[in-house]
């Protein structure tokens, strides 16, 4: 997984299955035992990556807290994710857009996005985006969180104050306060 991960953040989708077994120290052959296709390479690194990115974004979060403070936590915490990970963030990036990405991936990456999701749904119960569909709310989301690391990889000295800029307008979006 990491060697396709690496592969993919560098070659993007068309890596070929040879750069992988190569940069995964095993025969073009040897990769088929373990994904039938490299479709399904690319699902189980997607849906691993985007748990993983998951996991990490709840780690620590403060049980029983105001939902914005929850936000705020989860919010930092993706950030650390996807600036600690640049070539994971890279790939997923690609895999975000790939057609061969199933719907069984997607859903359990939903299974895995669960507690974020129910939070989201808590944070935007008054405000402005009560109505939208949560996967709209995702996609706002999950564009301002991009922009703000891509500017903050230019910009790291201000990446504090960049990712609480960030924040406070995605909440102002999503909870209208």
């Amino acid at each position: 997984m990491a060697a396709a991960t690496r592969a993919i953040a560098s070659q993007g989708l068309g890596a070929p299955t040879a750069v992988i077994a190569k940069e995964a120290g095993v025969s073009n052959g040897s990769l088929f035992v373990y994904f039938d296709t490299k479709a399904a390479l690319l699902n189980e690194l997607y849906v691993a990556l985007k748990t993983e990115m998951a996991t990490t974004s709840l780690v620590g979060l403060p049980s029983g807290g105001e939902p914005r403070e929850q936000m705020l936590h989860v919010w930092t915490q993706w950030m650390r994710w996807a600036m600690a990970s640049p070539e994971k963030r890279r790939a997923l990036a690609q895999l975000l857009v790939s057609d061969d990405i199933t719907a069984a991936s997607h859903q359990a990456v939903n299974t895995a996005f669960g507690a974020m999701a129910d939070l989201l749904e808590r944070s935007r119960a008054n405000g402005p985006m009560q109505d939208a569909p949560l996967s709209f709310v995702l996609t706002l989301t999950n564009a301002i969180a991009e922009t703000t690391i891509d500017t903050v990889i230019r910009e790291p000295a201000d990446a504090e104050t960049l990712t609480r800029v960030a924040f406070d307008a995605v909440w102002r979006i999503i909870a209208g306060i």
